[in-house]
C-alpha cells in the first residue's frame, strides 16, 4: 500500500500524461537548487539531532499550525514558542492533536508535502490519523535518534546543491562561518534581507540603524553614511557566499529622489517621528537604492511584496512574527516600479526578481513588464500560491506574455527542512505536466520540452541567482 501515486499531478489526458511522465523521469533526480528559504543555518553548523517529531514537522511550519489554528486548535497546545519563553506542550500530545486533525489538510499542498515526507523519509505508507498517531510518532522519533537524520546527512540525501538562508544586516553570520570552518562540503549561503533597517515600523528600527552603523563602522547620522553602512554589510555577505538580496515590503512602490530630498527624508525617518506616508516613501526610495547597489556588486535582487504582516494582533503580541497571520493584499506594479525600472530596468547588470501574492498581477502587469525589461524576471508562485494549482495558473498566465525564459525556476521558501524535496517534487511534476500538455496539443516539440524541463529545474535558477 502507498499513499503516493506515481502519476500524481500529471494530466488526465493519456497522451499528455505520457509525455509528462517521460519528462519527469529525466528531471526528478536532478540536484535541488534552493536559492530562497528560511531554514536555520544553526542546524548545519551544529549538526545536532532534531529533538522530536513535533519540533521537526509541526512547530517550524506555519503552513501546518495556521490551518490547525483556523479550526480552533490553540497555538499553546501545539507548543509554538511564546515571546515570554513559555513552551509547555508535550511533543507526543502535540503530535496526537496534529494527527487527529490531519483531515483538515485534504486537497492542500501541505498534504502533498507531508505525505511525500512520511513515505519517502520514514517509510510510512498508511494515511495519518488518530488511530496510528502513536505509531507514526515512534517511527519518526526513532529515526531522529539515528545519524541518518542529522541535518548535514539530510542535506546530502536530498541532493541539495546549494541552500540559501535569509539573514538580517545585523547578523554576524556566525553559523555560516562555523559551517565553513567545519570543512563540511555542503553549500549553505546567506541572503541579505535589510527590512529591519529599512522598514520604520519594524520593532526596534532606530536602534537597529544605530547597531548597523556600529557594525559597519559608518556614521549613520547622515544618509550617505547609512548607505555606506549597507554597502559594507552587503560586501561582508558576499564574502560569506551570498548571491542575492531580499526585500519584504508591503507594496512594490519605488522612488528616485534627489540627494537633498533623500537626506531630508532620512532625517525624518531616523528621528522616530515620521508619518506613515514618509515611511512608505522611504521604503520606495530604498528599493531603488538597493537596485543601484545590485548593479554595483552583482547581487541578485528579490522583492516579495503584498503581505500585510502580523494581521492578528493577539497572536503577534504573544508569539511574535511569522506565526501564520500574514495576509495577502492586492498589489500594483506598473506605476509603482516605474521609477526603479526607468533608472535600472534596462541595465543587464541587474537581475531583479519580483514575486507576488496577487495572482491577477501576472497576466495584467508582471508578465508584460518581464516580457520587456531586460533586468526584470518573474519569481515562482509564492506562499499562498505555492501549490499545484497555483503553479499551473502561473505557467498559464505568465508564459503567454513573458515566455519561460523570463522566469527563474522554483524556490521552496520554507522553514521546514524535510519539506524541501517534497516541494521541489511538486514543482517538477507540475512543470512536466504543463509541458506534456503543450506537446500533446502540438504547441511544442518533444525535444523542446526536454530542454525546457531541464531549464525550469536547474538552469534558469542557477543563472538568475548566479549559482
Amino acid at each position: 500500500m502507498t499513499i503516493l501515486d506515481a502519476n500524481r499531478l500529471f494530466p488526465a489526458d493519456v497522451a499528455a500524461r505520457r509525455v509528462a511522465a517521460k519528462l519527469y523521469e529525466m528531471v526528478k533526480d536532478l540536484p535541488i537548487i534552493s536559492p530562497h528559504g528560511h531554514t536555520d543555518p544553526r542546524w548545519f553548523a551544529e549538526n545536532g539531532a532534531f529533538p522530536n517529531p513535533a519540533a521537526l514537522l509541526i512547530q517550524p511550519d506555519h503552513y501546518v499550525f495556521r490551518m490547525l489554528y483556523s479550526q480552533g486548535v490553540s497555538l499553546e497546545s501545539l507548543g509554538i514558542p511564546q515571546l515570554d519563553g513559555k513552551e509547555h506542550a508535550d511533543p507526543r500530545e502535540v503530535w496526537r492533536i496534529f494527527a487527529k486533525h490531519y483531515y483538515l489538510f485534504r486537497g492542500t499542498p501541505t498534504r502533498l508535502w507531508l505525505d511525500y515526507t512520511f513515505e519517502n523519509q520514514f517509510g510510512l505508507k498508511k494515511r495519518l490519523g488518530p488511530d496510528n498517531a502513536d505509531e507514526y510518532y515512534e517511527v519518526v522519533a526513532k529515526a531522529l535518534e539515528t545519524p541518518e537524520f542529522r541535518p548535514r546527512v539530510l542535506f546530502e540525501k536530498f541532493n541539495i546543491e546549494v541552500l540559501a538562508t535569509t539573514d538580517t544586516p545585523l547578523d554576524t553570520l556566525e553559523f555560516h562561518q562555523a559551517i565553513r570552518a567545519s570543512g563540511w562540503k555542503g553549500r549553505v549561503v546567506p541572503t541579505f534581507r535589510p527590512d529591519s533597517v529599512i522598514d520604520a515600523e519594524y520593532a526596534g528600527f532606530v536602534e537597529n540603524i544605530e547597531k548597523l552603523g556600529e557594525i559597519a563602522g559608518e556614521d549613520v547620522g547622515t544618509y550617505k553614511g547609512y548607505l555606506n553602512a549597507l554597502r559594507n554589510r552587503r560586501a561582508f555577505f558576499k564574502t560569506m557566499g551570498a548571491t542575492a538580496t531580499d526585500h519584504g515590503h508591503l507594496t512594490a512602490l519605488t522612488a528616485d529622489l534627489d540627494a537633498g530630498a533623500a537626506e531630508a527624508l532620512y532625517q525624518r525617518i531616523v528621528s522616530g517621528h515620521s508619518s506613515p506616508e514618509e515611511q512608505q516613501l522611504f521604503q520606495a526610495q530604498m528599493l531603488t537604492e538597493m537596485a543601484g547597489m545590485s548593479v554595483e556588486d552583482g547581487l541578485t535582487m528579490q522583492l516579495h511584496p503584498g503581505s500585510v504582516r502580523n494581521h492578528n494582533k493577539l497572536v503577534y503580541e504573544k508569539f511574535g512574527r511569522d506565526k501564520g497571520a500574514d495576509m495577502p493584499s492586492p498589489t500594483e506594479y506598473v506605476r509603482a516600479m516605474r521609477p526603479l525600472l526607468s533608472k535600472y530596468g534596462n541595465d543587464s547588470r541587474l537581475t531583479f526578481i519580483v514575486f507576488t501574492l496577487d495572482e491577477t498581477a501576472f497576466s495584467r502587469e508582471l508578465a508584460p513588464l518581464a516580457g520587456h525589461y531586460p533586468a526584470l524576471k518573474l519569481g515562482p508562485p509564492w506562499w499562498f500560491h505555492d501549490s499545484a494549482e497555483g503553479m499551473m495558473r502561473f505557467r498559464e498566465t505568465a508564459t503567454e506574455t513573458a515566455g519561460f525564459y523570463n522566469t527563474v525556476g522554483f524556490n521552496d521558501d520554507t522553514r521546514a527542512l524535510l519539506s524541501i524535496p517534497a516541494r521541489h517534487d511538486v514543482a517538477r511534476r507540475i512543470d512536466c505536466a504543463f509541458l506534456g500538455r503543450l506537446v500533446s496539443e502540438h504547441r511544442l516539440d518533444e525535444d523542446e520540452a526536454v530542454e525546457l524541463a531541464m531549464d525550469l529545474t536547474v538552469n534558469l535558477v542557477k543563472k538568475a541567482y548566479k549559482l
